[in-house]
C-alpha cells in the first residue's frame, strides 16, 4: 500500500528563515544525517520524456503525475539513488533505490538494454522500461543547500532549501563543475513542511505565526523555465 504525504511549500526571506529556525530548534531535532556544518547539499539530475510530459504536467497542475531523478548528497558518490516522486492530489509518494556508478554511467549514456535485462532492482527495471518506451533522458541538474528538522514521533519533516540553482551542464553532474543559474532572488529561500496525517499544533502554531502564504514551487519546473528563457 502506498502512503502519500502532505508537502506544503512557502517562500521566505533570510531573516524569516533565521527566526523560524531559532524557534523550531527548541522543539525539533536536526536531521540525524546532517553534517557538522548544520546543512547539506543535494544534487539532483532530472529526466523527462521526448514530449517533456513531466514539465508540462507540473506546469499545468495535473493532479496525478511523477518525476524521475538521480540524486546524491554533498560530495559523496558512495551513495547514488534513483528516485521516482509521484504526486496525487497535492500529496506525494517517493520510491528510491541505490544505483552503482556503472549503472549511472550506462543510464546517462543511453546503454539501457543491458541494465533492463540484468537488473534485479524493481525500481531500476521500471525506470529503464520508461526510458525504452518513452525515451526518458537527462534534462537538468538542480542543486541546493538544505537544513532539515525532524519530529520522529509524528514523522514531521521541515526543510529550508537555499541557493537553489539549475544547470544544463549534465556531463559534469558527478564532478559538480557546472555553471549554475540561481532560480530565486538573492535572499529568498524555500520552506517545505512534510507530514503524513498529523501536523502537531505546537509546531503548526509556530509556523502559522509568520503568516506565510502557501505556494506552488517545483524546482524542476522553475529551473527548466529559467534556463529555457536564457536559451531563447
Amino acid at each position: 500500500m502506498k502512503y502519500y504525504r502532505n508537502e506544503w511549500k512557502y517562500l521566505l526571506s533570510n531573516q524569516d528563515l533565521a527566526l523560524l529556525r531559532s524557534r523550531l530548534s527548541g522543539i525539533m531535532e536536526l536531521d540525524p544525517h546532517t553534517p557538522s556544518s548544520g546543512k547539506y547539499r543535494i544534487h539532483s539530475l532530472y529526466f523527462d520524456d521526448y514530449t517533456d510530459n513531466s514539465l508540462y504536467c507540473t506546469g499545468a497542475g495535473i493532479p496525478t503525475r511523477f518525476k524521475w531523478r538521480i540524486r546524491y548528497y554533498n560530495d559523496d558518490l558512495s551513495y547514488i539513488a534513483l528516485e521516482k516522486k509521484e504526486k496525487l492530489e497535492g500529496r506525494t509518494h517517493k520510491k528510491y533505490c541505490p544505483i552503482t556508478l556503472d549503472e549511472y554511467h550506462a543510464i546517462v549514456s543511453g546503454n539501457i538494454l543491458d541494465i533492463f535485462y540484468d537488473t534485479d532492482k524493481k525500481l531500476v527495471k521500471e525506470f529503464t522500461r520508461d526510458v525504452l518506451l518513452y525515451h526518458f533522458h537527462p534534462k537538468i541538474i538542480i542543486d541546493y543547500e538544505r537544513i532539515a528538522y525532524v519530529e520522529e514521533i509524528t514523522n514531521v519533516r521541515i526543510t529550508f532549501d537555499m541557493n537553489i540553482s539549475a544547470s544544463y551542464d549534465i556531463e559534469h553532474f558527478l564532478d559538480r563543475n557546472y555553471i549554475k543559474y540561481y532560480i530565486q532572488p538573492v535572499g529568498m529561500n524555500l520552506l517545505e513542511i512534510k507530514f503524513y496525517e498529523i501536523f502537531p499544533s505546537y509546531i503548526r502554531n509556530i509556523v502559522e505565526s509568520f503568516s506565510f502564504q502557501q505556494v506552488f514551487f517545483s524546482k524542476y519546473y522553475y529551473g527548466r523555465r529559467l534556463l529555457d528563457s536564457y536559451m531563447r
